[in-house]
């Protein structure tokens, strides 16, 4: 029997610097093609991955809270209404709009646009940079796991530290 914390440990992915910079020229690919202001890379959890573009105007931290939260808030929507869930939703402002698409089962890629450009656009690029992510996650998940292993001395050295902190 699998208990809930295997299960979410078999389900994270660990993102090594060559991979946010694979993650990083998709994201920028498509910020350029598409003429959004910015993209940002966030995990269902609610924590950034990465990000790329103009983000100085917005609190990255907040903005990938609140767009996990509404997410979680959607899917459940989408299953009272029948569906497994949405994949893309959109909020349109008076000058600045926002686009959610899930990539894969584990991100959300937050694209933030303005009105220098339109939602066939971000729509038309999402989807190849949605590909390309999903490409780029699957390789991470079939990626045999790294064993870290410490030698002996660490070891020894940690006991020593513990020991000493904790005695009397």
């Amino acid at each position: 029997m699998i208990n809930d914390s295997d299960h979410l440990k078999d389900q994270r992915l660990v993102f090594y610097r060559e991979d946010i910079e694979s993650i990083d020229k998709v994201l920028s690919d498509f910020l350029e093609l598409s003429s959004s202001r910015c993209n940002l890379l966030i995990d269902k959890e609610g924590h950034m991955v990465t990000c790329c573009g103009d983000t100085s105007s917005i609190d990255e931290q907040t903005v990938a809270a609140l767009v996990a939260g509404s997410y979680a808030a959607t899917r459940e929507m989408a299953r009272l209404l029948g569906e497994d869930e949405f994949s893309v939703l959109f909020h349109q402002g008076k000058k600045d709009s926002i686009q959610l698409t899930m990539i894969g089962d584990r991100t959300i890629m937050a694209t933030v646009f303005d009105d220098q450009t339109t939602v066939g656009m971000v729509r038309l690029y999402a989807k190849a940079a949605s590909d390309g992510l999903e490409k780029i996650f699957e390789e991470i998940r079939h990626r045999p796991a790294s064993k870290v292993s410490l030698d002996k001395s660490f070891g020894d050295s940690a006991k020593g530290a513990l020991d000493c902190f904790f005695s009397e």
